[in-house]
């Protein structure tokens, strides 16, 4: 599916979808429910075990609990109500925390509809961006606790509930409250905006970092940060200075501040446990504070306390954690303070073994079928010669697809300067022409995006996983200046795959051909071609097919090596002949909207 929209702002009304099975919205779940006089009682994610965990027992013997005495939110949602617990999500906490600082963004993903008034009725709502969509979560307000305490994400006060029901509506979003365990607070952070995401390694970022962060932070993005392990024993170890390695930050503020006749630069952080701070220099009771002038101590610590919050000097900060992660509410650059009106292109497709899975250019005989997408870049930036574009390539699905054993593959993407009026590219082009752009590595995250300026021109995106035949889906947006013409190499088909049955001796001189054509590329002699030569086979047999069906003929025809025998490729071959025959343009036709 291709799109070609302006990026929407979160300030726009977006219609989103109502997750639950029956269809139902969460104002007619409401209305039921105050019309019988009964709690709500959600179906699709019930009080119980697998709900919780998916992999193992539950570890305690929780208790599904409704509030008592509660309020949806007291005094303003803000970054103190988030206290982590036994989940290890503090990734999605640090978004959470991230969340609160930007009133616009949080009333979307919190709707203000709903309470502990007169219009309660045991259910709430929650709305999170999924793949270019956004999804209204309901749930009831039956919470995990042990002896009548919460045990997962909790708010300082004990009687306020809106952070609780936000995790267990992304819990059920992903599956269960286990499939939250472990991740990258980017994933969370483009979930509750639709934002672009972008990651710095503190050591080898711009010299500039600090007036980038700041300028992310005036212009309402959401960060955050991270101190890497280098073995899983480390994770979340205390350090001597009282930072946690392996742990998700939230990045909260960035001032400059006098200090004894020079600027200083400062960055405030928050961890989501609620406690373990900082210990050095500028942090809560550090004698730096002593100097400065009074009104601006006081503007900037605002009643500090032990709440997991702390201010650092940028350089501290530099030298002792390793990741930024940045999600932007648009594509606008932060090395510059050029404000533009942004084009979006989406395509969605997949990886399948055994026809489109063929992995990363290691693999050059398999690397050309994957999925390939045509994009022209028609116009130059204004007052420039290059066309600015970001690439975002993301798969689909991966957390909840965790309790069937699958988790992230490692992806990539290349982009190839595209020959005119070319089908899919076959395995000599990428063998003798080199990419133009490309990801910078391959990594096994939810979504790897890159900036780019290029010439204007024709380009071929090549979007992969590390490894051939590893399978998911996947999204891929595409962000540029000037508009794109994006066409889906996988969906083009022309009108020279249509053949012609007419008596027994044409059907021979096709039946000689297509045994030729098997032999060509039974190499080893075994009686067996790799389905990925499939598309090369039906090419030279005259049928052209889309991407999809490429795919279900892998899927049918090819063993568990990926190998198709004689016999099955002669039945594939001779039901397409047929096909062709008696459907002629109305297959073609069906075949490039699949």
């Amino acid at each position: 599916d291709l799109q070609n929209t302006q990026h929407p702002s979160l300030s726009q009304s977006v219609t989103s979808i109502s997750t639950q099975a029956d269809g139902k919205t969460f104002e007619q779940l409401r209305q039921e429910c105050l019309q019988k006089k009964k709690l709500f009682e959600d179906p699709d994610f019930p009080a119980c075990d697998s709900s919780l965990y998916y992999s193992q027992s539950v570890p305690i013997n929780f208790e599904w609990k409704r509030p008592g005495n509660p309020e949806f939110i007291v005094g303003g949602a803000d970054r103190t109500d988030i206290c982590q617990g036994e989940l290890g999500d503090c990734w999605l906490l640090a978004a959470i925390a991230s969340l609160t600082l930007h009133k616009e963004t949080l009333a979307r993903v919190v709707p203000n509809d709903q309470g502990f008034d007169r219009s309660y009725a045991g259910i709430f709502h929650f709305q999170f961006w999924q793949h270019n969509r956004w999804l209204d979560v309901v749930v009831d307000d039956r919470l995990p606790a042990v002896r009548n305490r919460l045990v997962l994400l909790h708010s300082a006060s004990n009687n306020e509930f809106w952070s609780a029901l936000l995790e267990k509506a992304y819990a059920k979003l992903n599956g269960s409250y286990e499939s939250l365990k472990g991740g990258s607070t980017l994933e969370a952070m483009e979930d509750f905006t639709g934002g672009v995401g972008e990651t710095y390694e503190t050591k080898s970022a711009p010299t500039d970092l600090f007036n980038i962060m700041k300028k992310a932070y005036d212009r309402g993005s959401m960060m955050g940060c991270s101190i890497d392990i280098t073995s899983s024993a480390e994770s979340e170890a205390q350090t001597a200075s009282g930072l946690v390695k392996g742990h998700a930050y939230s990045i909260t503020g960035l001032e400059e501040v006098n200090y004894r006749g020079k600027k200083v630069k400062l960055i405030r952080i928050r961890n989501p446990w609620g406690q373990v701070e900082w210990n050095g220099a500028w942090s809560d009771e550090s004698r730096e504070w002593n100097v400065i002038d009074s009104s601006e101590k006081k503007r900037i610590l605002q009643n500090s306390m032990d709440d997991g919050e702390f201010w650092m000097e940028f350089e501290d900060f530099k030298a002792n954690y390793d990741k930024i992660e940045i999600c932007n509410l648009t594509p606008d650059s932060l090395m510059d303070d050029t404000k533009r009106k942004w084009e979006v292109n989406m395509f969605e497709g997949n990886w399948i073994r055994g026809s489109t899975a063929g992995g990363c250019r290691n693999f050059i005989d398999t690397f050309w079928t994957n999925p390939q997408f045509k994009l022209t870049l028609l116009h130059a930036d204004d007052n420039n010669d290059k066309c600015s574009v970001v690439i975002a390539l993301m798969q689909k699905n991966r957390r909840a697809l965790r309790k069937e054993g699958l988790d992230l593959q490692t992806i990539g993407f290349a982009l190839y300067e595209a020959p005119a009026d070319e089908d899919h590219l076959g395995k000599d082009f990428f063998r003798y022409n080199g990419s133009k752009a490309r990801s910078k590595t391959y990594i096994n995250v939810r979504e790897i995006s890159e900036r780019f300026t290029l010439p204007p021109g024709k380009y071929l995106l090549v979007p992969t996983t590390f490894q051939p035949h590893d399978e998911a889906d996947f999204l891929i947006r595409i962000f540029s200046e000037k508009a794109v013409f994006c066409l889906d190499r996988s969906i083009q088909v022309d009108n020279s795959g249509q053949l012609e049955f007419q008596e027994f001796k044409v059907f021979w001189e096709k039946m000689k051909k297509w045994i030729m054509l098997f032999i060509s590329y039974d190499t080893d002699r075994s009686g067996k071609m790799s389905s990925y030569e499939l598309r090369i086979a039906l090419k030279a047999a005259g049928m052209h097919l889309n991407t999809k069906l490429l795919q279900l003929l892998g899927l049918r025809f090819a063993d568990e090596n990926y190998d198709i025998d004689f016999d099955d490729y002669l039945t594939c071959i001779v039901r397409l002949e047929n096909m062709f025959s008696e459907y002629q343009g109305t297959f073609l036709l069906l075949s490039m909207n699949v």
